[in-house]
This record gives structure tokens, sequence and C-alpha cells, in this order.
């Protein structure tokens, strides 16, 4: 039988579902190549970045739907989800991914507006007269 279970990663606005298949290494990312998708190299390094940690690159196909955010937010939640992925296959491999830090959730998103602000915390300059 075919393990075949989805695995959610976010960073900012953008959530990927992840799907990992035993397979030669594909990474599809909405019905694309991923070289097809992502244009720049140093998001494919960080959607990589887990596969190479624990030895596992050209064993699984992975299948990923991403919306929302810009690219390189999707590329981290994209990596987010590949490392939960990884993990829900083959528990051992959890202290080699929690040591690189890739199953935090980056909860860092932008800061909203306040009212009387120019922006988030940028004042309007203060004149006497």
């Amino acid at each position: 039988m075919v393990e075949r279970n989805q695995v959610v990663g976010k960073r900012k606005t953008a959530v990927a579902r992840v799907w990992l298949l035993p397979g030669n290494g594909a990474i599809t990312i909405n019905r694309k190549p991923m070289d097809q998708y992502i244009t720049r190299e140093m998001d494919k390094i960080l959607i990589r970045q887990p596969l190479v940690l624990t030895d596992t690159l050209g064993k699984y196909d992975i299948h990923v739907n991403v919306r929302g955010g810009g690219l390189t937010g999707q590329a981290d939640a994209i990596r987010h989800g590949v490392s939960r992925a990884l993990i829900s296959l083959t528990p051992e491999l959890r202290p080699i991914l929690k040591k690189a830090h890739l199953l935090t959730r980056d909860s860092r998103v932008k800061e909203r507006k306040k009212y009387g602000l120019r922006s988030a915390r940028a004042r309007y300059q203060y004149s006497k007269r």
C-alpha cells in the first residue's frame, strides 16, 4: 500500500498542502514542475533543504498545492510542509529536522497599521508651528 498523507506547512499568509509519495524525486508545485513555478535559485534550495539534510533527495515525489503570499513565503511554507511530511512517514528523522529548526512554524507576520499613525509604528512628523 502506498502511503499518501496530506501535511500542511505555513509561512506568513502562504499555505502549502504537501503530499509525499515514493518515487524518483520529482517536485510538482500547483501542477507545474518546480523549475517552472519557482524562478529564484535560493527558493529552490530552501525547498530541497529538508530532503538534503535527511538524505532523502531522490526517494520521494513531492506534490504541492500552495496559495497565498509571495513566492518566497510560499517556498518557506513548502519547506515547512515537506519537513512535517517527512516526519509523518519516518519519525526517526525528527531530531535532525528539529535541530535545523525546520519544524518550527515561523509566526512572523506583518504588523497592522494603527490609526493616527502613518504605518504600524512610524508617526507623522511633528512640527511645533
